[in-house]
This record gives C-alpha cells, structure tokens and sequence, in this order.
C-alpha cells in the first residue's frame, strides 16, 4: 500500500553519521516439520524454516478461524473504497509476492503515490509496519489506507464504518465474530488476522541450510549463500530466520536526485533517522520486483549491482554499507541464492468467490 512521501530539497541537511551496530548472521532453526501455532481452537500451520516462538499476535486480538475468514473477505473487497474500485489486494497479489508489481501503486483515480507496496508476507512476525515503520502494529496498518486519499480514499474511518453498516452482511459477520456492531477497530483486527495467515517458509535455501537436503538448491546456489553471509556483507541488514533485522536503514536511495524521502525521520523526528527505510523480508524477493522503497530498480541483478558499488553515499548514509568489489561470476551466485528463497505458506490465499449482501 502506497503513501505520499516528505520530500525536500538537499541542502538543508546538517551532516548526521549514524553509528549502528552489526547484526547476527542466518538464525539456526530445528530441522523439523511446520510448527502448529495454537490460538484458542484454531491452529495456524508455520511453515518449516520459520520460528513460531517469534510470532507477533496481540493479547487482545487471537487469531480465530471465523476471524480470519472475515478479515480474507474485508481484504479483497473494493467497497472498501470510497468509490468501489480499490481493496487491500489491489496493491497486494499472491503472484507478485502480494506487492503489485509496478513502481508505486495507484490507488482511487488512478492515484499514485512515492512509494512502492511493501510485500504483505511474513507480517506474523513483524511489529512496526510500512516503509517507514509509522504503524506500531498490524492492526494499526491494516486501516491506515483506508483514509488516504491516494489509496482508498476515505475521509476519515467513520465514513467508511457508515458505508460498511449499509450491508447486512457485514453486519452480521461482526456480531458473530465480536459481539458487536461494525468498528474500525474490529476491521483492523480482522485484516490483521488475515495477514498473519500469509506466511513464506520451507524454501530450497531452508531445506538446505536448515535440513540438511545438499541438493535442494544448486552448487552456485550454495556459493550464493556464502557469499550471502560473508563478502557480500547481507546479513549485516536481511539476517535471522525472516531475512530482516527489522530496523531502519539509509542507503542512499534518492539522493542522487534533487530530492529525498525523509522516510523514518518523520515518524521519530530523529535526525539519525533521515532517509532510514525498514530492511524488508527477502524471502519470495524474486517473485516481488521492483525493488527499493521507491521501486527503481527492476532486476535482483541491479539490486546487487547498486549495493556492490557501495549505494549512494550522503551524510546519512548507513556506515553499514560500503562497496562489495563482488566479481560477475560472484553476483551472478548471490542472485542465483536469493532465487531459492521462494517458499510455501501463501498458496492458500485465494479471493472469495462472493461477498455479504
């Protein structure tokens, strides 16, 4: 889902070094089967290569079959827009790693904003949401779009509650599943539910890393993988069992233009935060390009290249990223690797073949 970006002019800036630490590299998961994650007397199947016990389900909101069936049907529905031509899937197909697969996303009217669709996977084990992180919970995110007025361009939430209590349908799916009658907040506990049940696990990179199967990804695939975690300095950002250390981030995307998103600095207002973008998950990268915050790059190939050179320097540039000096022979291995990170857990995903009345 796309947002307007802050953007301003360069000079303006104070030189700023951002002093971050580095992070552990792959996380060293069990060889076992998907892990059931119980909430009350539903069951979510985890699929291998992911840590249940790292999952990110509020006290207050379960995940619950009806729940989720509930938030399934609100996520692809357009009348969730103030115009009936945009819903959450819009912006978030399975076939695109649920981006869009465009630079930036238009929204009502043909609308667009700054930013690209962050993939919409592996949210169970997430906190803060979108690029810049101004969403403290899923549940938070799950209704920010609806009053953008590039996205689905709603006023304010009670407008889009008032239109939502027009059909009967939804009506009675609330009160069987919250007891009550339509509330923004039950529309963001619902699509979050919902988002928790996409998941990307059991990859050829987990079956072989994790489980031991030598053949389950190809020799430069495995030459990818070392590189991944050595020289090509990856792990350093994109670690852990979900590929992200979920922090924030400058590389220097934009600021070889007149022009930069401040990103993270204008939810902080933190200067060490200017132009700091959150690592996203490379699991199912190959399936969700283009690539960056601002979906310029269209090839996993310019994605290492740009990263090779060293990003764009600035006066806030991470200290963590600095020129590779990988051969072609060693690039073309990374990109082999991160093309062994498409998995399972998403395939279930399927739009409803009808809507409440």
């Amino acid at each position: 889902m796309t947002f307007k970006p802050f953007l301003v002019s360069l000079p303006i800036f104070v030189l700023i070094v951002l002093g971050l630490g580095g992070v552990v590299s792959a996380d060293a998961a069990q060889n076992k089967p998907a892990a059931p994650a119980s909430q009350g007397e539903w069951t979510l199947a985890i699929p291998f290569g992911l840590d249940d016990s790292a999952m990110v389900v509020p006290a207050d909101n379960p995940l619950a079959k009806n729940k989720v069936e509930l938030g399934r049907l609100l996520f692809f529905d357009k009348r969730l827009s103030k115009n009936n031509t945009i819903a959450c899937a819009s912006c978030h197909m399975a076939q695109f790693a649920f981006t869009d697969g465009k630079q930036v996303s238009a929204g009502i009217h043909g609308l667009k904003g700054g930013r690209s669709a962050p993939a919409s996977l592996n949210r169970l084990f997430s906190n803060a949401q979108f690029w810049d992180g101004r969403a403290a919970t899923l549940e938070e995110q799950s209704v920010g779009p609806f009053v953008s007025p590039v996205e689905h361009g709603f006023a304010n939430h009670d407008e889009m509650v008032a239109k939502m209590k027009k059909i009967p349908g939804y009506r009675k799916l609330f009160k069987d599943v919250f007891g009550e009658e339509i509330t923004i907040a039950g529309v963001g506990k619902a699509i979050a539910s919902f988002q928790r049940t996409i998941l990307s696990g059991n990859s050829p990179a987990d079956r072989f890393d994790l489980g031991g199967d030598a053949t389950a990804i190809s020799p430069e695939a495995q030459k990818g993988l070392e590189l991944f975690r050595t020289k090509a300095r990856c792990t350093r950002c994109h670690s852990g069992f979900n590929f992200t250390d979920e922090k924030f981030h400058n590389l220097g995307i934009g600021w070889d233009t007149n022009s930069v998103d401040l990103g993270r600095y204008m939810v902080t207002k933190n200067p060490a935060d200017i132009g700091a973008f959150k690592t996203p998950t490379l699991r199912e990268i190959a399936r969700s390009a283009p690539y960056m915050h601002d979906g310029r790059f269209k090839t996993l190939e310019e994605v290492v290249n740009f990263y090779n050179g060293g990003g764009v320097k600035n006066p806030h540039q991470d200290e963590l990223v600095i020129p590779l000096e990988l051969t072609d022979q060693e690039k073309r291995d990374l990109v082999t690797f991160l093309h062994t990170l498409n998995g399972e857990g998403w395939q279930h995903v399927k739009a409803p073949t009808s809507f409440p009345k």
